[in-house]
């Protein structure tokens, strides 16, 4: 194919003039050919998503920038969404789009390179919320020294529910626990984190609330860096245990919380004393009691006698005697009481035991219980709502059949019915409209693309005998025969002189 004046351009310059559209397709082929798979790192900007599916976004750092296009087809695949300010690794092929002539990424990949993001916002949140005094010492509360009902926010599946249980149940048998179910990890988790705790605040059920999960990176635990999880944890009327992760891990949740567990069993250690120290202490401080009463009342004998009441001591000592030995026979009858009772519960409780095999009845129970009262919490305003809602409309339609007659509303509705239907013909009329405009330039742009078109203008195609194109004057001889294609037909040529 040659262009107007081509052989006069070649021969003064000695080089091949290019039409745009070739040009563009001859970049477009070295392109994708010399990067068919490219990752480019950078921060996304001007992220867009149109009703095909299709994203288009800029890439770009500091002395840079690409356009890229992620077709519907691999942006359903995508790991990470598109979202202006959100570092990413992608990778896709490198192309040109011809019509604007600008080249371009074809996006198939995209990965978040968002701890560095994420960490400057844990960073921010973290000086805020300092500033606000949420992690001053002055404001955190005590644990109770001995909880009976234990709040735990934390997923119902998984082993850190498990393990807790199994410590409070070896430290201290028979506390009540309730479980508020909850979602650990993913854009739900705050949310359902941050209602567990003000169901645990609001309802006056819970001596201390444990908050957590188990480890994982900055992203998995990222719902407890969240403002709206460290405000409810501020603001709860119970105190609060942080246990989140592992003890390298730290969270906006750890430094709000009234006391920062290492790990969800530490945790469970540190909520209640083992039962066999409360019991030892108890037989301490009853010792201490004993001793201290016999020797008050030694102190008190001596005084006695030494003021000349010795008869009287006498008759107070056997008195006490008597009194003495009356309390141990009590304290002997009430031991063989409470031992014949304790034995008969511990058989009860080994029967129980046994029939109940593995399964953890509590856990079942607190899950329900949780998982009741959550709904129960959710249902009572929402059924309100729609009270509300109902109650509205009621009153509404009520004043609207008393204010007009059924005929004026019939009109109403109709000529409402009328403007909509002309609406709707408008925007009919003006979408139909601008696709017959953009179909009739689709088609002008192809017969411009069009060889039929090329070939009109006044071209021709040569073709050698074997049907081969002839694009340099080295391809024929003298006296060769061609065959020369028009616009409109066709003829055979013989050439009669060759000009190099």
């Amino acid at each position: 194919m040659t262009s107007p004046g081509g052989g006069l351009w070649e021969q003064s310059f000695g080089q091949r003039v290019y039409t745009v559209q070739e040009f563009t397709s001859e970049l477009k082929t070295l392109l994708e050919d010399e990067y068919p798979s490219v990752k480019i790192t950078g921060e996304i900007s001007n992220a867009r998503r149109y009703s095909s599916g299709h994203w288009y976004f800029t890439l770009k750092d500091s002395r840079a920038q690409i356009s890229c296009v992620c077709f519907r087809h691999q942006a359903r695949y995508l790991a990470a969404e598109p979202e202006d300010g959100l570092e990413v690794v992608a990778r896709g092929s490198v192309s040109v789009f011809s019509k604007r002539g600008q080249y371009q990424l074809k996006v198939s990949a995209l990965e978040a390179k968002g701890r560095g993001r994420l960490q400057a916002q844990f960073e921010r949140l973290k000086r805020k919320l300092e500033a606000e005094g949420l992690f001053e010492e002055s404001r955190k509360r005590k644990l109770p020294p001995l909880p009976r009902r234990i709040g735990i926010v934390t997923s119902p599946t998984g082993a850190v529910i498990a393990d807790m249980l199994r410590v409070l149940e070896r430290r201290f048998p028979g506390l009540w626990i309730r479980l508020a179910p909850v979602r650990v990890q993913g854009q739900l988790a705050a949310p359902e984190i941050e209602a567990g705790l003000r169901h645990f605040s609001d309802e006056p059920w819970a001596d201390v609330v444990i908050v957590g999960r188990g480890g994982g990176s900055l992203e998995d635990l990222w719902a407890f860096n969240e403002e709206r999880v460290a405000r409810a944890i501020a603001s709860s009327l119970v105190p609060v245990i942080s246990a989140v992760g592992h003890q390298t891990d730290f969270t906006i949740a750890d430094f709000v919380a009234d006391l920062r567990a290492p790990t969800p069993s530490a945790a469970a250690e540190l909520v209640v004393p083992e039962a066999a120290g409360v019991l030892n202490l108890l037989d301490g401080l009853g010792s201490r009691a004993a001793k201290s009463t016999r020797l008050l009342i030694e102190r008190l004998k001596t005084k006695l006698l030494g003021a000349g009441g010795e008869r009287a001591a006498r008759l107070v000592g056997r008195r006490m005697n008597a009194a003495w030995q009356e309390l141990d026979a009590e304290d002997a009858s009430l031991r063989r009481s409470q031992s014949d009772r304790l034995g008969r519960l511990k058989a009860r409780l080994d029967g129980l035991r046994n029939r109940l095999g593995a399964s953890d009845v509590r856990l079942r129970l607190a899950r329900q219980a949780g998982h009741r009262s959550m709904l129960s919490g959710r249902l009572r305003p929402a059924a309100r709502r729609r009270l509300d809602a109902a109650a509205a409309r009621l009153d509404a339609l009520e004043r609207g059949l008393r204010a007009s007659s059924p005929v004026t509303v019939l009109k109403a509705g109709r000529t409402k019915l009328d403007a909509e239907d002309a609406s709707l013909r408008r925007g009919q009329l003006g979408r139909l409209s601008r696709l017959r405009v953009r179909l009739d330039v689709l088609d002008r742009g192809l017969r411009a693309l069009s060889p039929v078109a090329i070939l009109e203008r006044g071209y021709a195609i040569v073709r050698k005998q074997d049907r081969t194109v002839v694009r340099q004057a080295g391809q024929v001889s003298v006296g060769e025969s061609v065959g020369v294609a028009l616009g409109e037909g066709a003829f055979v040529a013989k050439v009669e002189r060759l000009d190099a």
